[in-house]
């Protein structure tokens, strides 16, 4: 059964759970992965207004459509950038002029809002076996939760502490275990002087328009490969996260309120923003909240940090990835160990389909890279197949053909 509103109003002791899961995957999105941003930034050329611009553009997008959409549907929501895709510009850029690539992103963002008009991409996700999908996503997140403990050859010390603080915290109040160890772990850092924010200076981000310059080469070789890596490597595992943890938020709107979004800041350097799915699970699961019906606070905690980040532009963004990495991928790792534990179960509860569960758990985890597409999509792809194959005909014969047969044997 999908989580539902409770009837009973919000209190104060319901936003600490929720709103500190907000801020760890905002923390987790612009400390690991935003540095991304910055280098196809240089690898364009682009001056520190323009870069300024795209901070503001993506940072207001993804944090005013995630907000929206948790409000809209009681749900968690957790919009970001396209990861993958700020990775393909990094090369694209080198060859691409910025305002040919300003049409790509306009073109891509267009392809979405139309792909949510069409509704094909809900129908595509009710396809995928239960199974599949918890194996997907437990392959995802499972170098997350392998370098939260290999944090300790490289920083033994703070990844040490956060890790026995987070088991003792588990045993003693396992509600508060991910608030803690980010408290404690933020204080440690200061104490030890390794959070150096002295060049820092508190500056308002102001737009940059650029005029698009459409051409054939741009739309097939950014275009084309942005909305493909984005399609596969974000809004797939996105949905399969709030599948995972009950939620039943229709898939088309998401991908069409996220496009229009994407359209109307392209304009100012934002590349993509879509569904989130490893920061998601951050904010869907128990650790956000035991009650799901409380979980959309998530959401809206983790749009309105996004957008702080946005109006205060590189300012706020260049404080987070001052933290340390080792900080930011141990905290990230045990924050989705519930999430991975969950995930690994789902997976291999059903004996009949657990070895097409565990194919695709191994395949997801293995990140196989082919093609420009990323592993997210090839975890599923195999999957897929693993399913067909052993069981004869595609997964969604199979749910029918299991759901008739037991309609069959009632008395």
């Amino acid at each position: 059964m999908p989580p539902t509103p409770s009837p009973t109003p919000l209190r104060w002791s319901d936003l600490p759970h929720p709103v500190v899961a907000g801020l760890v995957s905002v923390l987790v999105n612009y400390g690991g992965t935003f540095i991304l941003v910055f280098q196809a930034a240089q690898v364009a050329g682009l001056s520190a207004a323009q870069t300024a611009s795209w901070v503001w553009s993506v940072s207001i997008g993804v944090g005013v459509t995630g907000l929206l959409l948790s409000w809209r549907s009681r749900e968690p929501i957790i919009t970001a950038w396209s990861t993958p895709a700020a990775a393909f510009l990094v090369t694209a850029l080198a060859t691409t002029p910025y305002p040919q690539a300003i049409a790509a992103y306009l073109a891509s963002a267009a392809a979405f809002v139309v792909l949510g008009l069409l509704g094909g991409f809900e129908r595509l996700i009710r396809l995928i076996p239960p199974g599949v999908a918890a194996g997907l996503l437990a392959g995802i997140l499972l170098p997350f939760g392998i370098k939260a403990l290999g944090g300790l050859s490289v920083d033994p010390t703070l990844a040490g502490l956060l890790i026995v603080a987070y088991v003792l915290l588990k045993r003693v109040t396992a509600r508060y275990a991910v608030v803690g160890i980010l408290a404690l772990g933020l204080a440690f850092l200061l104490a030890q002087n390794r959070v150096d924010l002295s060049g820092l200076a508190l500056r308002f981000a102001a737009p940059v328009f650029t005029p698009p310059e459409f051409t054939l080469n741009a739309l097939l070789s950014v275009a084309l490969p942005l909305f493909l890596i984005t399609l596969t490597g974000q809004y797939m595992p996105g949905m399969l996260v709030l599948r995972n943890d009950g939620f039943q938020s229709r898939a088309d709107p998401i991908v069409g309120v996220t496009g229009l979004g994407s359209l109307l800041m392209a304009p100012f350097g934002s590349h993509a923003f879509n569904l989130a799915a490893i920061t998601a699970a951050i904010c869907t699961g128990r650790e956000a909240h035991e009650d799901p019906s409380k979980r959309w606070i998530a959401g809206i905690a983790a749009g309105l940090f996004y957008v702080l980040v946005g109006v205060f532009g590189v300012t706020l963004a260049a404080a987070f990835m001052a933290l340390p990495a080792t900080f930011i991928t141990t905290l990230a790792g045990l924050a989705l160990l519930g999430t991975i534990g969950a995930s690994l179960s789902g997976a291999l509860a059903d004996a009949r389909t657990r070895e097409a569960s565990l194919i695709t758990f191994l395949a997801a985890a293995a990140n196989i890279s082919l093609f420009g597409i990323g592993g997210a999509f090839w975890g599923l792809l195999i999957g897929l197949a693993a399913h067909a194959a052993l069981h004869g005909h595609w997964p969604g014969r199979l749910a029918r053909t299991t759901a008739l047969a037991d309609k069959g044997a009632r008395p």
